[in-house]
């Protein structure tokens, strides 16, 4: 969505004229958005909404969260309106105590105007579709598998703490601790716009539990993150590319085993892509869970394809993407979390751990807007040049 500044609209009963400016160069069109969501909500009571049913769960999305836009505006416009009138009072009445629920006040705009700004990046094609989230041990043995299973523990506590609902699709259990491999599925407000911002590796530095002599070890993991594809995006997948297998899905420790080979893997063999499901009970259900994975990964691997033929066409030097390390977790000798693209650092690791990536992800997202645009203005300027 475009959302740069913020102009109050006469039904939020706010005199302002003046934008609110934010840095990320868009406008937040709040009088586009009540029309829009007339529009939806003029659509939604049509009878026939419900005979095309992945149309209506679209629009009804869309209704949901342009509706919670205008709602985050209004709140906005609200507390900026009372936290002004707060501060003509204390400045009257010359009240220490009256200022500090102003700086209060003030706080909490900044806060809204960051939510707002980051919200304001996020207008990717698939930005508000469900994510894929895939992470798999790297470098590293046991500590690996266990690394793998921290970063699974911090996506679903991020998921938590935003109201995200996550299912696990498939968990490969290490040898000894840890998963050697889950994949996840994250639906929720701009679920991957957000969490695209977390694919590659993440390194973990730490006195390793699995070592009787309580050395130092240094563990690797990488995030691959996909939008989920709806029906609505053709992606041809021909029957005769795949090889499915069948096997009895198990838990830790070989627990659980099925009597029934439920568990699916499938195989897209002109790309070598590999995708697998044990999560349901049904082979059914898992091949269809397993297919919609497939769908996600060929749609990013022909869409990366797309992009480095258009890169080469420009002569672009290839940013390394996918695959590189982003971010380091250092837990001994001391605990801080630095994110490599952004320089980003915060002191805090167990409560980066524990599912507090909100900042990492607004400077990724900063950055990347900030990249776009300066590609964008240079394009024109070397499409004009002559030789």
């Amino acid at each position: 969505m475009d959302a740069n500044g913020f102009r109050p609209s006469s039904a939020s009963g706010s005199a302002r004229s003046a934008d609110v400016s934010t840095s990320s160069g868009g406008v937040f069109d709040v009088e586009g958005l009540r029309r829009r969501a007339a529009d939806l909500t003029e659509a939604s009571a049509d009878p026939a909404l419900w005979d095309d049913r992945e149309r209506a769960e679209a629009l009804l999305r869309e209704k949901g969260l342009v509706e919670r836009d205008i709602e985050s505006f209004d709140a906005m416009v609200g507390l900026l309106d009372d936290t002004e009138a707060l501060l003509e009072l204390a400045e009257e009445a010359d009240d220490a105590d009256t200022l500090a629920e102003v700086a209060e006040g003030v706080a909490r705009c900044e806060q809204s105007l960051e939510a707002a700004e980051v919200r304001s990046l996020l207008g990717g094609e698939h930005d508000t579709a469900p994510a894929i989230v895939s992470i798999n041990a790297g470098a590293g043995g046991t500590d690996a598998c266990d690394w793998a299973e921290m970063l699974m523990r911090m996506y679903l506590r991020w998921a938590e703490d935003h109201d995200v609902k996550s299912e696990v699709l498939d968990l490969q259990h290490g040898e000894e601790a840890g998963v050697r491999g889950v994949t996840l599925t994250l639906s929720g407000d701009f679920a991957f716009g957000y969490l695209k911002t977390e694919e590659g590796v993440h390194r973990l530095v730490r006195i390793s539990p699995f070592d009787a002599q309580k050395r130092r070890h240094t563990a690797f993991a990488s995030v691959a993150v996909f939008p989920e594809i709806d029906d609505a995006i053709d992606v041809e997948i021909d029957e005769k590319d795949l090889r499915i297998d069948t096997y009895r899905a198990s838990g830790a420790g070989g627990q659980h085993v099925n009597k029934t080979e439920s568990a699916v893997r499938m195989t897209h063999q002109p790309t070598g892509i590999v995708v697998q499901c044990q999560n349901e009970r049904s082979q059914h259900k898992n091949r269809a869970q397993a297919m919609k994975v497939l769908r996600a990964r060929l749609y990013e691997h022909y869409r990366q394809e797309r992009e480095a033929e258009l890169a080469a066409m420009r002569g672009e030097k290839k940013e390394i993407g996918f695959g590189s390390q982003i971010r380091s977790y250092t837990l001994h000798p001391s605990q801080r979390v630095k994110d490599h693209r952004t320089d980003l650092e915060i002191g805090n690791a167990q409560g980066v751990l524990d599912g507090d990536l909100d900042r990492f992800m607004r400077a990724a997202l900063l950055q990347r807007a900030e990249r776009e645009s300066a590609r964008r203005q240079q394009t024109p300027a070397a499409g004009g040049q002559t030789s």
